[in-house]
């Protein structure tokens, strides 16, 4: 696999919120990712790798979080089929 087939993306995640599933750019430029599941056993991290696959047209497999597994802004790693 080439490293141009691959994107990275910092997002903020925000658990537990209403507005969830969402993508949106925030004002600082990241990606806010709003899921509805609490910050709790993964759960969150799940969601926001699946709303944002949904978001970019890619499979969910495709999508990975590479830092910030326990914080609230990660870097994502996405592969382009």
């Amino acid at each position: 696999m080439r490293d141009d087939e691959r994107m990275r993306y910092r997002v903020r995640v925000k658990p537990g919120s209403r507005k969830g599933p969402l993508v949106e750019t925030g004002d600082d430029g990241l990606l806010v990712v709003h899921v509805r599941e609490r910050a709790v056993d993964g759960a969150a991290n799940e969601a926001a790798v699946a709303a944002l696959a949904a978001h970019l047209g890619v499979a969910r497999r495709e999508v990975r979080i590479v830092t910030g597994h326990s914080a609230r802004v990660k870097t994502v790693e996405v592969t382009e089929p």
